[in-house]
This record gives C-alpha cells, sequence and structure tokens, in this order.
C-alpha cells in the first residue's frame, strides 16, 4: 500500500492511495467535501441531545475533528465510533494541513484524535468521546439500534466494491435506530436501490464542490 499527501481544490490535504487509485478525499476539496457530506447534512440534523454516530472509514480523523468542533454550537453530547482496517502512520497525519485551514483551536484536538488508543473508549470533553476501532468491517458488529447517524466515507465503488455491497449496507441498517440517517458523498444508482431494499427512505441532494449529487438515507423500518 503506498500512500501520498497530495492538495486538493481548496488547499487542504487528503491522503492519496496508489494502490486503489484512489483519494481519501475530494480531490475538488478535503474539508469542503467533509463539511457539505457529513457536518451539514448529517450532524445538523441533531441539536441540544445525546447522540451516536458511526464513521465507516476513519481514515484521516478529519470527519472526526470536524464533528468534535461542531458539536458545542449545537450543544452535542457525541459517542463517536470510527472503524479503520488499515490506520495512516503518525508521521503521515502529522504533516496534513488540517488545522493550519480550520484554526489555531483545533491543532490540540487533531492530535488527541490521533494520539488516542486504538479499540478503547476516550472522552476528551462534555461533548465528544471517541472510540477507534482497529478492524475490518466484515469483522465487527454493533448493537441493533445503537446508532443515530452513519458517516458512510469508504473508498468509492470502482477502488473498493466490497465495502458496498449488499451484506455490509445491511449491517449499517441494523446498527441504526429507527429514524437514523446515513449520509455519503456517493450517488450510485445500484447504492441507493440496495438502501431502499433494506427499509430506507433516500434523498439524493447537492453534491459538495466537483460532485452533482449525494446520498442522504433514513431507516424507516427495521
Amino acid at each position: 500500500m503506498l500512500r501520498r499527501i497530495i492538495a486538493t481544490g481548496d488547499g487542504s490535504h487528503t491522503i492519496y492511495d496508489d494502490t486503489l487509485d484512489e483519494t481519501y478525499h475530494s480531490s475538488h476539496g478535503a474539508i469542503q467535501e467533509a463539511k457539505h457530506v457529513f457536518i451539514e447534512f448529517g450532524l445538523k440534523l441533531f441539536r441540544d441531545q445525546s447522540i451516536r454516530i458511526f464513521e465507516m472509514g476513519f481514515g484521516t480523523g478529519l470527519n472526526a475533528l470536524l464533528t468534535w468542533l461542531e458539536a458545542e454550537d449545537l450543544n452535542l453530547t457525541v459517542d463517536y465510533l470510527g472503524i479503520e482496517a488499515f490506520p495512516v502512520d503518525l508521521e503521515m497525519i502529522s504533516k496534513l494541513n488540517y488545522t493550519a485551514a480550520i484554526g489555531p483551536n483545533s491543532i490540540e484536538m487533531f492530535e488527541l484524535l490521533h494520539a488516542s488508543a486504538w479499540n478503547r473508549s476516550t472522552k476528551f470533553d462534555r461533548h465528544f468521546c471517541l472510540t477507534k476501532i482497529h478492524d475490518k468491517v466484515e469483522n465487527y458488529s454493533e448493537l441493533p439500534n445503537s446508532v443515530d447517524l452513519i458517516y458512510y466515507d469508504a473508498f468509492g465503488p470502482r477502488a473498493q466494491i466490497e465495502m458496498w455491497q449488499l451484506s455490509i449496507l445491511a449491517k449499517m441498517h441494523n446498527m441504526l435506530k429507527t429514524d437514523g440517517y446515513l449520509v455519503t458523498y456517493c450517488a450510485n444508482g445500484q447504492f441507493k436501490r440496495d438502501l431502499k431494499s433494506l427499509g430506507f427512505s433516500i434523498e439524493t441532494l447537492a453534491g459538495p464542490p466537483g460532485k452533482r449529487e449525494m446520498t442522504r438515507a433514513r431507516k424507516i423500518r427495521g
């Protein structure tokens, strides 16, 4: 697995995986995409409550960082689970420029996210608790009806079709509470049909810069 840091359209970094020929975030803008898909159309559905989030693909930790930063403004208590089969090494993480783009208040937070132990829950403050899961999702099972929101941020179907199979999506459906949401940058037709067959209602929303559409799915039946 060969990885290298590249700049995206908004100036923020992402990681390019040569083996998969895929980037961890949109080449049109890593921070723009993460804020648009996961914060604006996901996290901001919730306010003044305690929620549980599951992220498919912890990756660079960008989605977790943005969630933690936003949790205080939304008065949320977030229990955040992020699964990652192939963690990025800390030397590469240290070279990413997210904190320079987001602001100095994010520097210590980003460092704490990556310094926290794998497979153990770490509470950082009253707004944010993180559990990083070092495993393949195929081997992992979460309690049924225990998650309010899923950030589905796996590599795209072209690069990792196995992450978009019905069996994996069924796991996501099982862990979500009724009326819970799954948000993703992907707007693939078969993906949306599979979600609908599992008991989701589907919204096709305007995508982030460089992408016409994205998907938000709500669990309507168990």
